[in-house]
């Protein structure tokens, strides 16, 4: 597995700062827009679950399983800058994850936060 398969976050490239601090240092709150989220809810795949199933009675990573919540996570953590930015913001603080079963079928995976406009301290 690469280290793309394993972990996520947003990109350092792009034009809303996403952390996980209830501060940005060496930047001033101008503006507190308010609550975002981005949602998504996948539904497990087969051949990972029967993969899953194999290694749970002989140990070990589940790697299909792995690489689907960092592809899910990441698909949240998008949504949740598409909000900020839509909203007007170019940061979200305090930025938090809560993943649920969606009606056994499918896992929920919620990436929400602050919505703010920072700017560079003086």
């Amino acid at each position: 597995m690469s280290v793309e398969d394993y972990t996520g976050g947003s990109t350092q490239n792009s034009d809303v700062l996403v952390v996980t601090t209830n501060d940005a240092p060496g930047h001033d709150v101008k503006q507190v827009i308010g609550e975002v989220f981005g949602l998504t809810v996948r539904s497990r795949n087969i051949g990972a679950q029967l993969g899953a199933g194999l290694k749970s009675v002989i140990g070990g990573e589940l790697k299909g399983l792995t690489k689907t919540l960092v592809q899910a996570r990441s698909e949240a953590i998008e949504r949740l800058v598409e909000a900020a930015r839509a909203r007007g913001a170019n940061a979200v603080l305090a930025v938090r994850y809560d993943v649920n079963t969606a009606h056994d079928s499918g896992t929920e995976i919620c990436a929400y936060g602050t919505a703010a406009v920072i700017a560079p301290s003086a």
